[in-house]
């Protein structure tokens, strides 16, 4: 039984579909949606496909052609984009008919995914972006639960001694936030390596981001913690989870991106608000230009490494 999603990201289709239509598709009778359409096989049994999994980026918000779609009609094989979104590689773990899926097919695209995703002592993830606290079950985005983190004790922040309170409370918790950063990067490590053993086709472990794996990670501020996407993901990491793959490619691009966006009907520009998707995530921000997700050309150069080490598993 799939595990209950439904309060969780939306699949960007309300959020995006003046841009671009990602025909959301549940995936048998798991309750589990995903973008669309999928390959036109008898319940996808006779395995003449492949798959890849990931987050937003493997699905291909704002992409009219991501690149499994892309490598698809590059090779004539069908891929099932089983991208989903804020999802990490715990997420998978827990979602057993699409590792049957995967194992039916015939290799793997299995794309790092983001650290924020994870669960940790004090989140429980779901292996999805939008946490749980254990203390009290009051849900967050990650992005504001690890902020809260950051800051440390409300009390603390209110002294008002020579406005040292924010201060006072952000050194006293900072020892916290490190080790509930370094047992989710090992909780991270823990999941994907499960995940792969758990695999039996071949298995392409994809970097695909703006930065390169190894960043300068600071805690002055939690964008400089978690870095680009795959947040909080680092050098080692990366390298521990490629060495137990059967092979490995690493795009490194922001090319086309911003990518401004427009609409599909009338081709003109057009601003797609976040709050269409979840409604924590409405902080006013309306998006004239995709910022924050791989552009088309980001994802042309994902296919041009791709391909070699497909054409080798295929021949």
């Amino acid at each position: 039984m799939a595990r209950n999603t439904s309060i969780h990201l939306s699949g960007y289709q309300a959020r995006d579909l003046e841009v671009i239509d990602y025909q959301m598709t549940e995936l048998d009778d798991s309750g589990l949606m995903f973008r669309g359409p999928f390959p036109d096989l008898p319940d996808l049994s006779d395995g003449n496909y492949f798959t890849a999994i990931g987050a937003a980026q493997t699905m291909g918000c704002f992409c009219e052609t991501p690149f499994p779609t892309a490598l698809e009609k590059e090779f004539n094989l069908p891929a099932l984009n089983l991208g989903y979104g804020g999802a990490g590689p715990e997420f998978y773990l827990q979602q057993k008919v699409l590792l049957e899926k995967i194992n039916q097919g015939k290799f793997l695209i299995l794309q790092a995914m983001s650290g924020r995703s994870q669960s940790n002592s004090i989140f429980d993830s779901g292996g999805l972006e939008y946490l749980t606290k254990k203390s009290n079950g009051e849900k967050t985005g990650s992005l504001e639960g690890y902020r809260q983190l950051l800051l440390g004790n409300p009390s603390l922040r209110k002294l008002k001694a020579m406005n040292l309170g924010p201060a006072i409370a952000r050194r006293l918790a900072l020892p916290k936030l490190k080790k509930v950063v370094a047992e989710t990067r090992q909780n991270w490590l823990k999941s994907n390596l499960s995940l792969i053993e758990q695999v039996t086709v071949p298995i392409i472990f994809l970097w695909f981001s703006k930065r390169a794996p190894d960043y300068p990670e600071s805690y002055t501020t939690i964008s400089k913690l978690f870095g680009e996407f795959p947040h909080m993901i680092s050098a080692d990491m990366v390298k521990q989870v490629a060495q137990k793959s059967d092979y490995y490619v690493e795009c490194i691009s922001d090319r086309g991106s911003p990518q401004p966006l427009f609409s599909r009907h009338t081709g003109e520009p057009v601003t797609v608000s976040p709050a269409n998707d979840r409604p924590d995530l409405d902080d006013g921000a309306i998006w004239t230009h995709n910022i924050y997700y791989p552009s088309p050309e980001m994802h042309e150069d994902a296919v041009e490494g791709l391909l070699p080490v497909v054409k080798k598993i295929l021949s």
